[in-house]
């Protein structure tokens, strides 16, 4: 299956959970064939209290409806809420299902990281957010900030097409899909590329996406991304870029879950600062947005983070586009993230703090997180073959110390 660039397409940015939300659960709710979703975190909460409503309504009407979650990130998702959307008729599947023994989860490489949501054929959702209260705003402390895009037009048939191949894949069989009537005329001016990384055919396509955005840039990178260790390529295009006079800016998130990524980012500060590339630490909440903008007319949005799990192991999903206001919109959100809210720049002073133990020991850090999951990346998944019973009152995005 090919990727091409797709024009004739329509595309709005949804910030956090209290835009995204609403807007693919009325899509649902319009929904007359068919609905298509996978996403990393599903949670039992009042958000995914309401698409379980949504969705079993739907198969209820008589749209076929698939829902696939990762066996990692929902781990914790009650076998109840499974069961009272099978029973209702949804086809609901779990990627890598976690085994039961210590009622821990063994699998945390290779996990189907994609957000995305297709309904009817004609509407299709991109992005970060995961199925979870946290990404919306009223959650509290634990909020999450982020962004996914709505899509109209041809591309939204690449997705579909996609969910199909990859649900078969999975299943190991072939599934009877509804006949739906696929988009073929204009909805727009926005040409689109969907991409994926898997670990067969599309191992590095994302981030050779971004590292060709970036040795092509004339004037502007600016990108938001919580989990920042980049492979060399990225590293030295972006140092390039800077040393040939184009304004580069980083945002990435100032408290990440992991300690060990927090030493292993140190070492990007020392190459990066050093290189004149504006680095800044987002630290009014989280941060989980996957967004970047190039020059005057591209962008992207996604699930990929720019980490060692995204880049080498995770199933993940983008679409890059090419819009002169879509991109205005993305530099637009992210400046404001560093011009109104708490945030820390990185500059000359940071270098002045480092020792030379502190520095060995974040190249250290920094080179074992990069190579660490290639390498586990042979070791085979650990697969349960029926759906887990998960700890009641559980959440996973509570339990998650890692890139979501």
């Amino acid at each position: 299956m090919t990727f091409d660039w797709i024009s004739g397409n329509a595309i709005t940015l949804l910030e956090n959970g209290d835009e995204f939300f609403p807007s693919m659960i009325a899509a649902i709710d319009d929904a007359r064939k068919e609905v298509l979703l996978e996403t990393f975190i599903l949670c039992d909460d009042p958000v995914g209290q309401a698409l379980k409503n949504a969705l079993a309504q739907a198969a209820q009407r008589g749209v076929w409806v698939s829902v696939l979650v990762d066996g990692y990130g929902s781990h914790f998702l009650p076998q109840e809420y499974i069961e009272f959307l099978q029973t209702a008729g949804v086809h609901f599947e779990i990627y890598h299902p976690q085994p039961r023994w210590l009622r821990v989860r063994a699998n945390i490489f290779r996990r189907l990281h994609r957000k995305l949501v297709v309904v009817d054929g004609v509407t299709g959702f991109i992005g970060g957010i995961n199925l979870a209260h946290n990404q919306r705003s009223d959650s509290g402390p634990d909020f999450k900030q982020d962004y996914a895009a709505r899509l109209h037009g041809p591309i939204v048939t690449s997705m579909r097409r996609y969910m199909h191949r990859a649900l078969q894949e999975y299943k190991r069989g072939y599934i009877a899909f509804p006949e739906v009537t696929e988009p073929t005329g204009r909805e727009g001016n926005v040409s689109m590329r969907f991409m994926v990384r898997d670990n067969t055919q599309c191992r590095t396509d994302i981030e050779d996406e971004y590292v060709a955005r970036v040795r092509n840039a004339r004037h502007t990178i600016i990108m938001a991304n919580p989990y920042f260790f980049p492979g060399y390529r990225l590293l030295k295009g972006l140092r390039d870029a800077a040393r040939r006079g184009v304004k580069v800016c980083v945002l990435i998130q100032g408290k990440p879950g992991s300690p060990l990524a927090k030493a292993g980012a140190r070492l990007l500060y020392d190459y990066l600062v050093e290189s004149e590339v504006n680095v800044y630490e987002y630290w009014e909440r989280q941060l989980h947005a996957k967004i970047a903008a190039f020059d005057d007319d591209w962008a992207t949005i996604g699930s990929s983070n720019l980490d060692p799990l995204s880049l080498c192991l995770n199933l993940e999903a983008n679409v890059f586009v090419r819009s002169a206001e879509f991109n205005q919109e993305v530099q637009e959100r992210i400046q404001t993230l560093i011009d109104h809210s708490y945030v820390r720049e990185i500059n000359s002073s940071w270098l002045m703090r480092r020792t030379l133990i502190k520095g060995f020991t974040s190249f250290l850090v920094y080179h074992f997180l990069r190579h660490f999951p290639g390498l586990s990346g042979w070791v085979p998944p650990i697969n349960s073959k029926i759906p887990l019973a998960p700890r009641k009152g559980r959440n996973a995005e509570n339990d998650m110390s890692d890139g979501a």
